[in-house]
């Protein structure tokens, strides 16, 4: 399942927000989990994506601080949601409040997620990092470091796996 695209939606008063068609079809009647997302949005996850996610976070060591703040801060304000007969959502008043989402938001497909943003925060943040795109694409999409990759290469050929010897 790959989410992509933008949308526009308007909540209605009771914190109902439609999703698009697309994400309704990839995303199916199953478990949402709507978590506190980055940079100021929610994201909504497929339950099979929120596994993913906590499975991550559940092999990294319990005893670093950043793991056991983040652990906290996410599966306290995480959220299951459903889709009604109409395919929408309701929003926890806390988790909008977080996002200060109102009236108008953006739904972004961005892979395993779907994050929703203010509209006015959104626009302020495609502002500022739409003209550094190429810089992104550069940084994210890099090669890993030459010792990473050496350490990897090293890996790899002590697996090397050997021919059955005949009994």
């Amino acid at each position: 399942m790959l989410l992509t695209g933008t949308f526009e939606r308007s909540l209605d008063d009771k914190l109902r927000l439609a999703l698009p068609k697309r994400f309704r079809e990839l995303v199916g009647q199953g478990q949402l989990v709507l978590t506190p997302g980055t940079d100021g949005s929610l994201a909504l996850f497929p339950q099979p994506a929120f596994a993913d996610l906590t499975a991550k976070l559940a092999a990294r060591s319990p005893t670093s601080q950043d793991v056991r703040a983040f652990s906290r801060l996410l599966y306290a304000q995480s959220q299951g949601v459903e889709l009604d007969s109409q395919g929408r959502i309701r929003l926890p008043v806390e988790l909008a409040r977080l996002a200060g989402l109102e009236m108008e938001v953006i739904l972004l497909g961005v892979g395993d997620r779907i994050e929703l943003w203010n509209r006015a925060r959104w626009e302020a943040y495609l502002a500022d990092l739409q003209p550094r795109y190429d810089q992104l694409a550069e940084s994210a999409l890099s090669e890993a470091p030459a010792a990473t990759v050496a350490a990897h290469r090293s890996e790899v050929a002590s697996e090397v796996v050997r021919p059955a010897q005949p009994r």
